[in-house]
């Protein structure tokens, strides 16, 4: 039911939800004949739907490349995530994986569900990826032993300042941003984009993860591990685990907004990376997940559910993203949109409300001053009252068509 009223209340997402199923089932038949990329890509589809359909559209080599380097960077991230594996041999682990990806042999029983998959025939994914260029594997060699070491480190440390925020998310998603522009001047497609502009496209990703995700992390079992620095959040509370007691809802919504104004400071960073892509499979691989972060900070913005449930963004929203981004004007037209929504919801009474403010008008600047800015008409919450009657009608003619069909 909740997706029939989704469907009525935004009739124009119905078909960009129709375009994405049957892309998503076309995707799902184009799997590789040999056993590893077999396993790659359908473990790909598994971890990541939506990352699966957008790397789809790149070029075959480089789609085999961006397809290893996120499983690998998958199964790091796995064995970073499992609370239940002891610190003394998780951290040799993590600093030695940019090794283990050269060994057809290795494997390493960890994670849950489709990530253990992952992780018990992990050495399949290292079969494919020594069938990769070599330039290829020395870039996603390079970044995976960064990472690795950064997480080691982050082991044993909490994030306790805003400099430890970003360097934490520096090490487990900027640097997939830098890896990621690495690959794409391999493959002869883009220009080499400078480190600053990757990071920047990584953290902004992260941090938005990392806010949206604040029940599931403080409930993780069997031990919560966070990422909200003790810097920001101890302005508001003594303890994490108390932004989830409804007698601290105010609080928790302050420490929130906070929290979504560091992370409007890398949007126009993602703007000025994305305005520099040539190649249009690359540029939707790259926009496609930016549009969705802020477009998620906007619906978790002065939103106390991100400490009661799960905020995302609409499934129709999603594919009408996917559907409709084809040009930087698509790109500016979205971040306006998103952004005018978070400024639409600043309280002039919260702490940081200028602040925020100031971020938001930077953007809707940075959007409005390219020249190819235009609105889109997401419409995040409204709908189109005639459109919805309308397409109200067509499910009554529907029905009424199959009430007359013969029974078999």
């Amino acid at each position: 039911m909740g997706m029939l009223r989704a469907m009525v209340a935004h009739p124009e997402e119905v078909y960009p939800m129709v375009k994405l199923k049957l892309a998503s089932d076309r995707i799902r038949r184009q799997i590789p004949a040999e056993p590893h990329w077999a396993f790659s890509y359908s473990m790909l589809q598994k971890v990541s739907r939506s990352f699966a359909l957008v790397i789809q559209q790149l070029g075959p080599q480089l789609r085999d490349a961006v397809c290893v380097f996120y499983l690998v960077l998958r199964a790091l991230d796995t064995v970073e995530d499992d609370t239940s594996i002891p610190s003394d041999i998780k951290v040799p682990i993590l600093q030695n994986f940019y090794l283990h990806i050269y060994d057809r042999k290795w494997h390493f029983s960890c994670g849950a569900k489709d990530y253990k998959i992952l992780m018990d025939k992990f050495h399949l994914v290292s079969t494919a990826f020594l069938e990769l260029d070599k330039s290829y594997q020395v870039a996603i060699e390079d970044i995976t032993r960064r990472m690795g070491a950064g997480m080691a480190k982050f082991i044993c440390k909490e994030v306790e300042s805003i400099d430890d925020y970003d360097e934490y998310c520096h090490y487990v998603a900027g640097l997939v941003g830098l890896g990621l522009s690495k690959l794409f001047h391999a493959s002869g497609s883009e220009e080499l984009a400078s480190d600053n502009l990757s990071n920047s496209m990584g953290l902004f990703l992260q941090k938005t993860n990392i806010i949206r995700d604040y029940l599931e992390d403080i409930n993780e079992i069997p031990k919560s591990r966070m990422f909200w620095p003790r810097q920001i959040w101890s302005k508001y509370a003594d303890k994490l685990e108390d932004f989830k007691n409804p007698e601290n809802s105010t609080k928790a919504v302050e420490c929130l907004n906070d929290l979504v104004t560091n992370s409007l400071i890398h949007a126009e960073d993602c703007l000025q990376y994305m305005s520099a892509l040539k190649d249009l499979a690359i540029f939707r691989f790259c926009a496609i997940p930016q549009i969705m972060a802020i477009g998620t900070l906007a619906l978790c913005y002065n939103n106390v559910e991100v400490f009661r449930g799960v905020v995302k963004m609409r499934r129709g929203l999603t594919a009408k993203i996917i559907d409709q981004t084809n040009s930087m004007s698509d790109v500016y037209g979205a971040f306006y949109e998103f952004s005018s929504l978070i400024k639409s919801k600043i309280d002039d009474n919260d702490p940081n409300a200028n602040l925020t403010r100031k971020h938001v008008e930077a953007i809707q600047k940075a959007c409005g001053s390219s020249g190819l800015l235009k609105t889109r008409g997401l419409h995040m919450h409204k709908s189109n009252r005639h459109t919805t009657l309308l397409i109200m009608v067509v499910f009554l003619l529907l029905a009424m068509l199959l009430s007359f069909l013969p029974d078999k």
